[in-house]
């Protein structure tokens, strides 16, 4: 598995998978071909079916540039090995073929060249022959499944962050500072923003009215209010393309920040507790991202919404004093019972149904920690177990329930 500097991204939104895939391949293309002198992007299978929705043109053009670069558009060409495929082609000032890349947008900001050879990716050919390689990142855990995690914590003694901190060093608790602050930030900006989110559904913002209501509430109100007011916070900065971490996409990016914000105010928490709980709804993450996906594309809102439920469900457990095999029974409950979650936003906005998910997950995330610390942790079904089920259950739902935009709510909300 890969470092948590690969799971939490720092970017603008509204999509991981749609914007900041895009845009980090558009900048690794660049820096290959510094002296092109126009490009052209071809976007395929889900990226084109939601890209304008998402502005995944405006992302690469942000980039490339935008009087040099033509984004094509093939919503109908699929090839199996992601629905999130862009082709990158580069061209001299006398329109030669410099370079071109095949890559694909995974999920959380991830990108993907397949490999043509051990630890290389595919290379793109330039006009004098030479291959350019795409790496991919390092991966540092011998960890391969939440099992892993979850049983050498129980034989040392020792907490799932220590094990995080072993495989990434001290180092890593600077970066994970810097996220919290981050995800901290856009909580505090959704809270004060008022208007309406840009895309066309005008759709009005709710989390500074829910904060300010819930606020008035006392008991199970406040609670629901508070999480749901965290979570709009972060996801309508998510659409209004707002500076967010994702945790593990953009599209789910309001629910572990909800959960950690409303524990650090109601338990409380230390910024120590807060980052270890973040390392550990790291770990769960990086599971997923290992054995399942978080792509939307691929499997659906489980991947997204589903899992970020899962990590913050773990989160939840970890601050309420549980051990890891109550974390991991937390994660479970967390990401079971979002199995079979469509992927279906309306007009490819990252807005309807999307934003209201973020705050059902954050309150189920509660839950399911309450959950897990009220037994010891055991559990028929594993965490391990659920992954594997969510890729399955992803890969066997029709296309037009995975970020087409043409099924589901989609299909019959018109605005």
């Amino acid at each position: 598995m890969e470092s948590l500097r690969e799971l939490y991204r720092t970017g603008r939104g509204p999509s991981s998978s749609h914007t900041m895939g895009p845009s980090f391949a558009a900048a690794e293309f660049l820096r290959r071909t510094p002296g092109a002198a126009r490009y052209e992007v071809t976007l395929c299978d889900s990226l084109a079916s939601t890209g304008r929705g998402h502005f995944t043109d405006r992302a690469i053009k942000d980039v490339l540039g935008a009087k040099r670069t033509k984004i094509l558009w093939k919503p109908d060409e699929q090839d199996g090995v992601h629905p999130n495929g862009m082709r990158f082609a580069a061209f001299d000032a006398d329109g030669a073929a410099m370079a071109e890349w095949k890559v694909y947008s995974v999920g959380g900001g991830a990108i993907y060249s397949p490999p043509c050879g051990a630890g290389r990716t595919r290379a793109a050919a330039g006009k004098d022959g030479k291959k350019t390689s795409f790496a991919r990142p390092r991966c540092i855990y011998k960890q391969k499944n939440f099992s892993d995690f979850v049983e050498e914590a129980t034989r040392g003694g020792v907490p799932i962050w220590q094990i995080v901190e072993d495989a990434e060093g001290s180092g890593i608790w600077g970066f994970l500072a810097e996220s919290w602050r981050t995800m901290d930030a856009a909580i505090e900006r959704g809270l004060a923003a008022d208007g309406v989110l840009p895309g066309g559904l005008r759709l009005p913002r709710k989390a500074r009215s829910l904060y300010i209501k819930a606020k008035m509430q006392s008991g199970g109100m406040r609670r629901t209010g508070l999480l749901a007011a965290y979570a709009h916070a972060v996801a309508e900065e998510n659409a209004s393309l707002g500076v967010i971490v994702t945790a593990p996409t953009c599209g789910s990016c309001g629910v572990l920040p909800a959960v950690l914000r409303y524990m650090r105010e109601e338990l409380p928490c230390s910024e120590t507790e807060i980052l270890r709980a973040l390392a550990t709804a790291g770990a769960v993450g990086n599971v997923v991202k290992r054995n399942g996906s978080i792509s939307g594309a691929e499997v659906g809102c489980q991947g997204e919404v589903g899992v970020a439920c899962a990590m913050a469900s773990a989160a939840a457990s970890y601050l309420l004093g549980g051990s890891p095999r109550q974390c991991e029974c937390a994660a479970e409950i967390g990401l079971e019972h979002f199995l079979g979650l469509t992927c279906d936003p309306v007009k490819g906005l990252v807005q309807i149904p999307c934003i209201e998910r973020n705050a059902l997950a954050a309150t189920r995330a509660v839950v399911a920690g309450e959950m897990s610390v009220l037994t010891d942790g055991s559990h028929v079904v594993s965490f391990d177990t659920v992954v594997k089920t969510m890729l399955a259950t992803g890969h066997d739902l029709p296309r037009l329930y995975r970020e087409t935009a043409v099924g589901g709510l989609s299909r019959f909300v018109r605005r």
